[in-house]
């Protein structure tokens, strides 16, 4: 007899429908699964072979064939273990055809006949309430994130007897819901806040101004002056996510895997802290079937690179095009896929190999060509990319002892988030989203300038031997500075504060 279960799998974060045939013939007892399995998928035999026995039903002693449509797109994981069971059954007469089809199903099925959790459920939701499916069965431990998808019934189960007596109609679920208003009403608590940070106000205010903006930002200073804690509390005083920003992270999360039991959805920005032993792929992705690396799972968040000139060269380079592009592709021989990867780029880094260099209290141990070489690690064309450069010295005791009357996060949050709403609607007819991604048409049009600001960035230019592009970038962050005091127009004051943040142009001489 031949049955039919109609399945998903994922290809890239986004999901496609699978339809598991079973087909059961007479002859010699053989299991052959055919449309390009993975290693993990031509193992589910065994499992299926177990669990159904396990389960109390009769496993056939026949010629069983399965095949995984559409053929020509490799699958791989284990979530096709319980619909490949669950058609076998079907074939053998026990859980009726015209039931069975109604649903999209996926699992990963133990020995006992227990339904693991799978991979990607999130994605896979999307695509059955796309297809118009009546529900979708999935592990009881993937019921959190299933569930965040409105207009279908989520179904989560815990074992194949379970689902057998579903489809059978000798019992019946509740589907699974889930409040996605309450999940962003939690979403403003954070365990880190600017008011806990003694001293440091330059930084912080370059940090308002990145997070305002949506620039990218590298940080300059000594051992233990505080840039590693400074950037963790970035997340702090980013604007909440939208839905769409929530939904489009956690597909990335769920298909990787990383997504907790109960956690339905990714509401916080993710902040993404690799270590500088990363390979390229771990950064970018990769594999024999790519998947999301690092610039991907900081989506909608914040990407720090710690120690930035000790990170592989060849790593920081291919950081190009995500910033450029806002997404990352990846060739195989048998796929190509691609990822979004729209992050704020946050780096940190010592001036010179001791971390010295130009210290009041402490002497530099360096000679100029190591300076000079340890700083040449960061490729020109990467550089051109960061907006902002700060310094970060070391805090003086007085900082330290004093009582911290510093913002909080949330203050510095509420003008980010109202700089943010101005930009929304100057970019409305756009597929701009903030000041760092004007082109020099936005440029020309949004950042006109007085007489007074043109002699200072004339100046500027001459003396310091910025170049064009540079000229661009300072024009960007006065912008958002402007926008963060409500200013309608670029002023004098707003250009000479942006011209400060570009620390590396005017130390090019070291």
């Amino acid at each position: 007899m031949l049955a039919k279960v109609l399945s998903s799998a994922v290809l890239g974060i986004d999901a496609y429908r699978v339809e598991v045939e079973v087909d059961i013939t007479s002859g010699l007892p053989t299991f052959t699964t055919v449309g390009l399995p993975e290693t993990s998928v031509k193992e589910s035999k065994e499992r299926v072979k177990s669990a159904i026995s396990n389960s109390g039903y009769r496993f056939p002693d026949d010629r069983i064939t399965v095949n995984l449509a559409p053929a020509d797109i490799k699958k791989e994981g284990t979530g096709f273990d319980l619909p490949i069971a669950l058609g076998i059954l079907a074939a053998t007469g026990i859980i009726p055809q015209k039931i069975i089809s109604q649903y999209l199903i996926l699992g990963e099925l133990s020995l006992d006949g227990r339904v693991k959790p799978v991979r990607g459920s999130l994605p896979m939701a999307l695509a059955a309430k796309e297809a118009g499916y009546k529900a979708i069965i999935v592990p009881y431990d993937n019921r959190s994130e299933a569930s965040v998808v409105h207009d279908i019934d989520v179904l989560p189960v815990t074992t194949l007897s379970q689902v057998v007596a579903l489809l059978t109609g000798f019992a019946s679920l509740e589907p699974e819901k889930t409040d996605v208003s309450d999940i962003f009403e939690k979403e403003g608590q954070f365990e880190l806040d600017y008011a806990e940070v003694m001293g440091q106000e330059n930084v912080k205010r370059a940090l308002e101004i990145a997070a305002a903006g949506g620039h990218n930002l590298i940080m300059i200073g000594p051992p233990g002056s505080g840039k590693t804690m400074l950037a963790k509390r970035l997340p702090t005083i980013l604007p909440p996510m939208t839905f769409k920003e929530a939904i489009e992270t956690t597909k990335i999360f769920s298909v990787i895997g990383l997504l907790g039991k109960d956690e339905a959805l990714v509401t916080k920005r993710p902040f993404r802290s690799p270590h500088h032993t990363i390979s390229d792929a771990g950064l970018i992705g990769g594999g024999h079937i790519p998947r999301p690396g690092e610039v991907s799972l900081a989506h909608h968040g914040v990407l720090f690179l710690d120690e930035l000139p000790e990170f592989k060269k060849h790593v920081l380079e291919v950081l190009r095009q995500p910033l450029e592009d806002f997404k990352v592709t990846i060739s195989r021989a048998t796929t190509t896929l691609t990822y979004p990867s729209s992050f704020m780029l946050v780096a940190a880094m010592n001036p010179c190999p001791c971390g010295y260099f130009a210290d009041p209290k402490h002497a530099c141990r360096c000679s100029y060509q190591q300076i000079h070489r340890y700083r040449s690690k960061i490729s020109g064309p990467l550089l051109d990319r960061i907006d902002i450069h700060v310094d970060v010295p070391a805090v003086p005791f007085k900082d330290l002892m004093q009582e911290s009357n510093a913002e909080s996060s949330a203050q510095i949050r509420k003008r980010v988030v109202a700089s943010l709403v101005t930009q929304s609607k100057r970019f409305a007819r756009t597929k701009i989203y903030s000041n760092a991604q004007m082109s020099s048409r936005h440029i020309k049009k949004h950042c006109q300038i007085d007489a007074a600001s043109r002699d200072l960035l004339e100046s500027a230019i001459d003396k310091l031997g910025l170049s064009a592009r540079v000229f661009n970038r300072i024009l960007k962050i006065a912008r958002t500075i402007a926008d963060l005091q409500a200013a309608p127009n670029l002023q004098v004051d707003h250009i000479s504060e942006a011209i400060q943040y570009r620390n590396l142009d005017r130390k090019k001489q070291f």
